[in-house]
């Protein structure tokens, strides 16, 4: 199995190759490049995530899979929460905000909704999925 670094860097490239869209299992999954600033290591990283929308905003879900812990980029998001996403072909500046209580549980269960597979990662870990509100800056 290839390491998630390449196969991140493969959507990478193929999201900025076709303006913001991905073929594959991201078939037709609105999609977006968050751009992080590492909690530990202060250097820059980029993942491609399926998002949510919610009027202005968009909603991502720290799944991870249903891994036993959060991913990297959550905790870079709680670090430094003034970041950029790419959406399109366009940058946008967002400030994250980690969603609680009923905000919280109507975007998790219209994902699950939309997006079977997050009913399976919430089944596959004990952790509550962080799900984070990124809100456009100015």
């Amino acid at each position: 199995m290839e390491d998630v670094n390449a196969w991140n860097r493969k959507i990478i490239e193929e999201f900025r190759a076709n303006s913001g869209k991905c073929g594959g299992p991201f078939e037709g999954a609105p999609m977006l490049l968050l751009h992080t600033t590492g909690a530990k290591t202060g250097i820059e990283r980029v993942n491609p995530l399926v998002y949510r929308p919610d009027g202005d905003n968009f909603v991502v879900f720290a799944s991870f899979a249903g891994a036993p812990e959060n991913p990297a980029w959550f905790n870079n998001l709680v670090a430094h929460p003034e970041v950029t996403i790419e959406h399109g072909t366009e940058t946008i500046a967002v400030k994250a905000r980690v969603t609680t209580g009923e905000e919280r549980a109507r975007l998790w269960s219209a994902q699950k909704a939309a997006s079977p597979q997050f009913a399976e990662y919430e089944a596959a870990t004990t952790r509550e999925i962080p799900v984070v509100v990124l809100e456009r800056v100015g």
